[in-house]
């Protein structure tokens, strides 16, 4: 379903709504993007209807929230939210309101968080509802909480996050007491669920505004709370004939604004992370910095973070590969034909690459090394990058080897050679193979083949 189609198929649940009597306008973000002139990328209902009488109006519903008064009507493959016009009786938990009453349009735009979040529009008459200034804010690019601020956070703590995204993504300050609530509350942040902070991490990461979300966490309070190992950042010296740009802290800031605009959190959180050894390695050696095996605690300390934050294994394995490899291209030119080949094979290479410029470029700008493995890369087929493997473990049986940790050493090297050219067919990666078991003691030598 395209864009159109969706925003029609809105405008035709509005429709229906209003058919029957009821109030119905689009609600919240939706209407923000629209006012600003950007395509939304879900269209919300706002209703007086109650779910019940919502489920009955359509043929295809799902009650996701009816305790809150939200309905899912599905379009297609497409889900459209409408939620009852509703006011909330105290949030015990920082998240959920302990009742919900169904209530009119006004009482409903009181309980949202930020003014630009909280304004209706009716798709059938073209016309903007704004009962809390939203609109006013909207042009002078504010991020308004409606209300008490900190009453509106203590609700729902993740919106100390989300005051610091909008502001970043759009551009737009955020206002002064709306900004010292979230400063004077950074620390109940962690009475949010970790899936949830990384959820709004993310949000900010994968979007080119990554550099000014890190910005304001840190100067809210929010970085040190959520990160604080990338706050221990701060202040650690560098080298400056190889970082004129400064500390450790800033170093990562300007790789961040390296990235593409369109990298994925992955990535983005391993060019956060790739120095968060280097607090804990800094020394001085004969006059010189140092922040020897930096990587591998690097590794390490983003190994915990990962857990922390409750990434899936997948995400938690490519950042902590990203950042204990954010090093390799330095080594790139000594390296033998099969280690690169290897390396390029990596399903994760072309994100490691491109932290490599990014890297490169946030520091002494030389991409010679960036380069070579580029050229390299360029020269290799899919075929010579990732080769079947000559032989395997049967052809270790039928020499005589029993299974073991020593097929894999075995079969790993002889990969090896073949990678590096040295061994190009099947009858040689055997008589490698026998040499080799014989060498190490697996099989005699006089059953070498």
């Amino acid at each position: 379903m395209s864009a159109n189609e969706l925003k029609e198929a809105s405008i035709d649940v509005v429709r229906r709504l209003r058919g029957e009597g009821y109030l119905a306008y689009f609600a919240g973000g939706c209407v923000r993007d629209m006012l600003m002139g950007a395509e939304p990328a879900d269209y919300d209902v706002a209703t007086n209807a109650e779910p019940e009488a919502v489920s009955a109006l359509f043929p295809r519903t799902v009650m996701v929230g009816a305790q809150f008064g939200v309905v899912v009507v599905m379009s297609g493959e497409r889900q459209i939210e409408v939620a009852t016009f509703r006011s909330d009786a105290g949030y015990s938990d920082g998240r959920h309101p302990d009742a919900v009453r169904f209530s009119s349009p006004e009482e409903d735009a009181q309980r949202r968080d930020f003014t630009i979040n909280g304004l209706f529009f009716d798709p059938l008459k073209d016309d903007v509802i704004d009962y809390i200034g939203g609109r006013e804010d909207l042009k002078a690019h504010i991020i308004r909480a409606i209300g008490e601020p900190r009453v509106r956070f203590e609700e729902d703590r993740l919106r100390l996050m989300r005051a610091v995204r909008f502001s970043a993504r759009l551009g737009f300050e955020i206002e002064p007491a709306t900004r010292e609530a979230v400063v004077e509350m950074a620390e109940r942040i962690h009475s949010v669920s970790a899936e949830r902070i990384r959820d709004e991490l993310q949000r900010m990461f994968c979007h080119k505004s990554r550099v000014r979300a890190l910005e304001l966490l840190d100067e809210t309070g929010l970085l040190g709370q959520i990160l604080p190992e990338v706050t221990a950042m701060k202040d650690v010296a560098q080298p400056p004939e190889y970082h004129p740009e400064g500390d450790v802290f800033e170093h990562s800031k300007l790789c961040l604004a390296r990235l593409p605009d369109d990298a994925p959190f992955e990535l983005a959180m391993a060019m956060l992370l790739h120095d968060a050894g280097k607090p804990q390695t800094f020394e001085v050696r004969e006059g010189r910095m140092c922040y020897y095996r930096h990587e591998i605690i690097g590794e390490k300390i983003t190994g915990k973070i990962c857990r922390r934050l409750k990434m899936s294994r997948a995400e938690a394995e490519k950042i902590t590969w990203l950042v204990k490899r954010h090093m390799i291209f330095k080594d790139s030119r000594k390296m033998r034909k099969s280690t690169l080949k290897k390396l390029f094979a990596s399903e994760h290479y072309h994100d490691l690459a491109e932290l490599g410029r990014a890297d490169a470029l946030a520091s002494t700008g030389d991409l010679s090394d960036y380069e070579y493995c580029r050229l390299r890369f360029e020269e290799l087929s899919k075929e010579e990058l990732r080769p079947e493997p000559l032989i395997n473990g049967h052809d270790l049986i039928d020499m005589g080897l029993e299974p073991g940790p020593v097929f894999s050493v075995i079969l790993g090297r002889a990969y090896d050679e073949q990678l590096e050219g040295s061994i190009t067919d099947r009858k040689k990666a055997l008589e490698y193979a026998g040499r080799l078991a014989a060498e190490m003691g697996a099989l005699p030598p006089e059953g070498a083949k």
